[in-house]
């Protein structure tokens, strides 16, 4: 899973509402399907860009993936490179494009799940909203709070009542 961070929650409910407007949206296009749209949000690269660079490689984001090498200089590993530099892994851009992560979809009503299908703009919007929730959740849980209230105390201030 990718690591949480508040740039890569920003990005995902971006790409999720820019899709929510109107966005260009084609899964069969490199550069705006799943992973072509995260990558324009990502990397301010256009579709157009995005899509000239897949054609230098063989295959589907998940192909593309699989192949990545991050010396090779190519254009479709420098991308993949630097969106792995705002804490993708492979996996989830592979994940992405199939609509298909576990932890993701388990957090989707049961009803819903069952009925998504990875080339339905709708269903990716779903995806990434909840994508974004569950990395801002992991976030908020290793928030540590310090304890003031010993130190309150101490001091003679008064502890809250609690209602």
């Amino acid at each position: 899973m990718a690591k949480a961070s508040l740039s890569l929650v920003m990005a995902l409910r971006r790409t999720a509402q820019k899709l929510q407007q109107g966005n260009p949206y084609m899964w069969g296009h490199m550069g705006c399907c799943n992973c072509g749209n995260l990558a324009q949000e990502l990397t301010d690269l256009t579709k157009a860009d995005i899509h000239e660079f897949a054609l230098q490689g063989r295959g589907d984001w998940r192909e593309q993936v699989e192949e990545y090498c991050p010396t090779s200089g190519l254009p479709m590993d420098l991308l993949i490179a630097d969106m792995l530099n705002h804490g993708l892994n492979t996996t989830d851009l592979q994940h992405l494009e199939r609509l298909s992560d576990p932890a993701i979809k388990n957090l989707i009503p049961l009803e819903r799940r069952n009925q998504m299908k990875h080339n339905v703009r709708e269903d990716v919007i779903l995806y990434l909203n909840t994508w974004a929730t569950l990395l801002e959740e992991t976030l908020l849980a290793s928030v540590q709070l310090p304890d003031f209230l010993p130190e309150l105390v101490a001091e003679g201030v008064r502890k809250p009542e609690l209602v």
